[in-house]
């Protein structure tokens, strides 16, 4: 049985539909105007979506797409020639230009999501409603002027806004994730290949009401030669990621460590950090981190029982960690990850946030691990109760909301 789905999705995702059929519905009844330029914009948004990509880590999957559906939202011109189309055709041609060019993927498999078509209905139909009406009454004049030009770069940035409020709200709903770092995440995400698409989809919309639909194709190629630099990319940290996880399994395969220790300590640190307002690189930094935590227990002449470095002296542990940290500096991976590691065992308030988090989290795996059943809140007490100062109250208070939010039984803490 699928899960309940949050109300905020539910409305997001109803709110998107309604206004799709009733553009739909619309657009049937009044018929289809400057039908070129529908045919010429839908034919665009198919190709787009035709030539989508896996491994966007949630950014946008189909830039091309979203660049010809922002552009014919505020296109007032063809050629010199003022274009009659209006909101609901806007919306009901690249909704239905979106689901054709995704029915290869969606045989595949890898299909757009509901979330995903749910914000481009309505990331496309906040621009045309801004930009629609006030063209129409001819409020910018004739031509494609220097206002003309500093409208669509507002509006612009009206829904690369809006399209981020939607995008994190729709992640809130889904992870229960603080709404600030998502927001911040998503704002930091449009820097990248969301620049590229929104200032492709202004200069299309120019471009189309100077010379007409001959510039779709001319502008067309630079964001797909972006979206392969971006794929290229994506590979590589892909590549990189899996080449830490591989190191930090090096722990396991010696028998130092449980097997799915790194991996579990990373996962769950990740959700605490995101908890506490982490976001960007510094969630990237504690995941690998917190991956290459134990790296350190390379070092030791006899394995300590089932990795769990919690229960040794201070300053074994801490002669551990500079180990650890040492051996990370060896690979080229970022400094700061290797100062998490070297720093895990250090006083809790002399601690930067992360190597907090690492250790209240391995600590907390460990003891859980060993203290059988109803060991998650044995353990989460066992923190709670710990020397002053051994553990950040925060971050175990973070680690309690991120457990009780995943249903394990455990009190709910405020």
């Amino acid at each position: 049985m699928s899960p309940r789905r949050p109300p905020l999705m539910l409305l997001i995702h109803a709110a998107a539909l309604c206004l799709a059929v009733g553009s739909l519905a619309v657009t049937l009844w009044t018929g289809l105007d400057d039908r070129s330029v529908a045919l010429a914009f839908a034919v665009l948004v198919a190709l787009g979506e035709l030539a989508r990509w896996s491994g966007a880590e949630g950014r946008e999957a189909a830039p091309l797409a979203a660049a010809g559906a922002l552009a014919y939202a505020l296109l007032g011109e063809d050629a010199g020639r003022a274009t009659e189309h209006g909101i609901p055709q806007v919306v009901t041609v690249v909704l239905a230009a979106s689901l054709v060019g995704s029915v290869p993927h969606v045989a595949r498999g890898q299909g757009p999501t509901v979330d995903h078509l749910a914000r481009r209905v309505l990331t496309v139909a906040f621009a045309a409603f801004c930009f629609q009406p006030l063209y129409s009454q001819g409020a910018f004049g004739k031509g494609a002027g220097p206002a003309y030009a500093l409208l669509l770069v507002a509006l612009l940035t009206l829904t690369t806004l809006c399209d981020a409020v939607l995008a994190a709200a729709l992640a809130r709903s889904r992870t229960r994730w603080p709404f600030g770092p998502l927001l911040r995440d998503e704002l930091r995400g449009m820097l990248g290949i969301g620049s590229a698409v929104g200032a492709t989809g202004v200069v299309m919309a120019l471009a189309v009401a100077v010379v007409g639909l001959w510039a779709l194709p001319v502008f067309s190629l630079p964001l797909l030669l972006t979206q392969l630099s971006f794929r290229r990319y994506a590979a590589v940290r892909t590549t990189y990621r899996q080449t830490i996880a591989s190191l930090a399994r090096a722990t396991e395969i010696a028998g130092y460590t449980p097997a799915g220790h790194a991996r579990r300590v990373a996962a769950l640190s990740e959700a605490v950090g995101r908890d506490m307002g982490l976001s960007g690189p510094d969630l990237t930094v504690l995941e690998y981190a917190a991956l290459m935590h134990d790296i350190g227990q390379l070092s030791l002449v006899d394995p300590v029982p089932a990795g769990a470095t919690a229960v040794l002296p201070p300053s074994e542990q801490r002669r551990i960690a500079l180990l650890g940290g040492a051996v990370v500096r060896q690979t080229g991976v970022s400094p700061q990850v290797a100062t998490v590691v070297e720093r895990q065992a250090d006083p809790c308030r002399e601690q930067p946030v992360a190597a907090r988090i690492v250790r209240a989290v391995n600590a907390y795996e460990e003891k859980a691990r060993d203290a059988g059943p109803g060991g998650q809140l044995t353990a989460l007490e066992e923190l709670r109760l710990a020397t002053a100062g051994e553990y950040a109250p925060e971050v175990v208070e973070a680690l309690a909301r991120v457990l009780s939010r995943d249903s394990l039984t455990l009190p709910v803490v405020g």
